[in-house]
């Protein structure tokens, strides 16, 4: 159990060299926080501007849907896919304790298909979507193909 006198002995024995080792591994750990948080609300506004780009191609409507946070795009693609029904389904079932881990594997498979077909719809190949599943490069290169589909001209 940790008690205050515990903590005040800990304090007292730590020395000037302890102390500053503890603060700088603090500021870095502080400094990468900040740096995910920024990289975050980037890639948060690309993406909607994105799917709201994507929606405005394929004429669906509210393309303002893209801004709601994590489910957005999925509203959007799941439209644009014609199976409005799943989103809400799935993110019910995220609610039901134990059973909430098996939604969250299918709404995963579901967004894969809902990009795919979001992709095709836009004229561009549906694979693209699959490069999710790949971490990091991925990511980094589905984005990229993201900003292609909702600006790039249609062929």
């Amino acid at each position: 159990m940790i008690t205050f006198a515990s903590l005040t002995g800990l304090a007292e024995s730590l020395t000037q060299a302890d102390a500053t080792l503890v603060g700088a591994f603090l500021g870095v750990i502080m400094a990468f926080l900040i740096l995910f948080l920024i990289i975050g609300i980037a890639v948060y506004i690309y993406s909607a501007l994105a799917f709201m780009a994507i929606a405005k191609k394929t004429r669906t409507e509210p393309a303002g849907i893209a801004w709601i946070p994590l489910v957005g795009p999925a509203i959007i693609s799941s439209r644009i896919a014609q199976m409005h029904w799943w989103p809400i389904l799935l993110l019910i079932g995220f609610l039901i304790p134990f059973v909430g881990m098996l939604f969250v594997l299918a709404y995963s498979i579901f967004s894969i298909i809902w990009m795919w077909k979001t992709f095709e719809a836009v004229n561009r190949p549906g694979w693209w979507a699959i490069l999710v599943i790949i971490p990091l490069v991925g990511w980094i290169i589905f984005l990229i193909l993201l900003g292609v589909a909702a600006w790039g001209n249609k062929t």
